[in-house]
């Protein structure tokens, strides 16, 4: 199996989160790959899928992921049945930190229990 037939989920992946200035290439053996998420969180998925695959410190495969929007952690659509606490869960591993996801976006948002499908809500660095 070739490095980039191992890797391509990751590619896969990539190709899904819309990765800009995507490139990859394979020099003796090893897997390059540069490209430029929106967000911290997609980046962070990427790392999370090659890790997956390769290891913790894989050596088959470098990547130089860069982030276009550093101001925040990522930016959510909200989907119908979804609450912040569902969110936060989702994007921090607790829903007690709605209360962060809330303060952030409170010039859409005027009470933590109501939010709309089609929201796009900043999720904050924390």
């Amino acid at each position: 199996m070739s490095v980039k037939d191992k890797y391509q989920p990751v590619l896969t992946l990539g190709e899904k989160l819309g990765v800009k200035d995507g490139k990859v290439t394979v020099e003796e053996g090893v897997l390059k790959v540069k490209g430029e998420t929106k967000t911290q969180y997609e980046k962070n998925l990427l790392w999370d899928k090659i890790k997956e695959i390769g290891g913790e410190k894989p050596s088959d495969i470098k990547a130089n992921i860069t982030v276009s929007d550093e101001s925040v952690y990522h930016r959510h659509v909200v989907q119908r049945g979804e609450s912040l606490s569902k969110i936060a869960k989702h994007y921090y591993g607790d829903p007690m930190k709605y209360k962060a996801i809330f303060a952030a976006n409170t010039d859409i948002l005027k009470n933590p229990d109501l939010i709309h499908p089609d929201q796009v809500l900043v999720i904050p660095k924390i």
